[in-house]
């Protein structure tokens, strides 16, 4: 049985103001699931955390490693039937972890984020094989998983080049410092 506080409200309100989604919606339908590529990574499903948010459990929403897994891929909230933007609350769920100095559950994550970054400035969108290779180097482990690359590979779910915006200035102007 889950006893659920006065304190549980604050916390999803908090999560639904920060990250200006009204996640409430949520049916449950675990159609989030079905798309995500990283949804063997996650410890909860996307409908799960955002149950935890609701539920109020902010110890287990903010240490759980699926709010640091989640890339942003938006497949979750393009397969939602509610049209919830996922990655928005996921990204909220992260800024309050690093804002209350809660243990980030995955290692190096960070430098994973900021790898996805990188790319997305320097062509507009993401381009995976790269991510994963300066990853890679910046831990010294090039083989551990080399098998899945492999396979990503094979079902051409990494593209050898990068593709491109048209519109540079525009992806200039979203990382110009303010």
């Amino acid at each position: 049985m889950i006893n659920l506080g006065n304190e549980h409200h604050e916390f999803a309100d908090e999560i639904k103001a920060d990250s200006g989604i009204n996640f409430n919606v949520c049916l449950h339908c675990k159609t989030c699931a079905n798309g995500c590529p990283f949804i063997e990574g996650m410890d909860y499903a996307p409908n799960a955390v955002i149950r935890l948010v609701q539920l109020g459990l902010e110890d287990v929403a903010l240490e759980c490693s699926s709010i640091w897994i989640c890339v942003g891929y938006n497949t979750c909230s393009s397969y939602c039937p509610m049209a919830i933007d996922i990655p928005a609350v996921m990204d909220g769920l992260r800024h309050k972890a690093i804002e209350k100095g809660v243990k980030i559950a995955e290692p190096d994550v960070l430098n994973f984020h900021t790898e996805v970054l990188n790319t997305v400035k320097k062509y507009g969108r993401t381009h995976k094989l790269e991510i994963m290779m300066r990853y890679k180097l910046k831990k010294m482990d090039f083989l551990s998983d080399m098998g899945l690359g492999l396979k990503m590979l094979k079902k051409r779910k990494l593209d050898l080049t990068p593709s491109k915006v048209q519109d540079k200035k525009a992806i200039e102007k979203i990382f110009k410092e303010k």
